[in-house]
C-alpha cells in the first residue's frame, strides 16, 4: 500500500489531560456559535489543562457541506496545517450567508458552483487551497471524520465530548464558564 504524499494536520489546540470534543458543520449557525467560543475555552482552562479537537461533521441539509468540510480539510494538508484549517473555519464562520442556501433550498447560493465556493473560501480566508481541495485521495480525511461521528453515535451538530463521551448536557449556547465546568 502506497502511502499518501500528504498528511491532514490534526484540528487540535492545546495539550492538556482533559479532552473537550467538538463536532461542528462550518454553516451551521450554532456550530458557528460553538467554534467562536473554542479559543476562549483554551485560554480559560489553560492548554496545559485541556485537549480541544474539532471534529468536521457535514451535514446534507447543509448543500455545500461536503465541499466547505473538503475545504478545511484541505487546508489542513498544507505548509501552515491546522491554523490554515482554522483560518478556513473562521472564514466561513465569518460569512456563513456566502456559503449557505436560503431555507436550505434557495437563494442566490443555487447558482454558486463548487469551484465558487472554493474561491471564496480562498478571497475570505487567505488560504490557497484549491489545488489541496484536488488531492485525488483527500477523501480518506472526510470519511475519517464522519465514520468517527457515527462510531460516538453522533448525527447532529454541534455535539460535544468530554474524554471520549457524548455530554447533552453541553449546547453552543451555554457560557465558556458553563463548558468549563464539565472540565473542572
Amino acid at each position: 500500500m502506497e502511502n499518501p504524499t500528504w498528511h491532514a494536520d490534526p484540528l487540535t489546540w492545546g495539550h492538556g489531560p482533559r479532552t473537550f470534543e467538538v463536532f461542528l458543520e462550518p454553516t451551521c449557525p450554532f456550530s458557528v456559535k460553538a467554534f467562536n467560543k473554542l479559543d476562549e475555552l483554551l485560554a480559560l482552562v489553560g492548554e496545559d489543562r485541556v485537549t480541544v479537537k474539532v471534529r468536521l461533521q457535514s451535514q446534507p441539509w447543509h448543500m455545500f457541506s461536503g465541499v466547505i468540510v473538503r475545504c478545511i480539510l484541505a487546508a489542513s494538508t498544507l505548509p501552515e496545517g491546522k491554523h490554515a484549517a482554522k483560518a478556513v473555519m473562521d472564514a466561513v464562520a465569518r460569512h456563513r450567508e456566502a456559503f449557505e442556501f436560503t431555507h436550505h433550498a434557495g437563494g442566490p447560493n443555487l447558482d454558486a458552483t463548487p469551484n465558487d465556493i472554493i474561491a471564496r473560501i480562498e478571497q475570505y480566508s487567505g488560504v490557497n487551497l484549491a489545488q489541496a481541495f484536488a488531492i485525488p485521495d483527500l477523501d480518506k480525511a472526510v470519511k475519517w471524520h464522519c465514520k468517527y461521528a457515527r462510531q460516538n453515535g453522533i448525527h447532529v451538530s454541534p455535539t460535544f465530548m468530554v474524554d471520549g463521551l457524548v455530554q447533552g448536557a453541553i449546547s453552543s449556547g451555554d457560557t465558556v464558564a458553563e463548558w468549563a465546568r464539565h472540565l473542572a
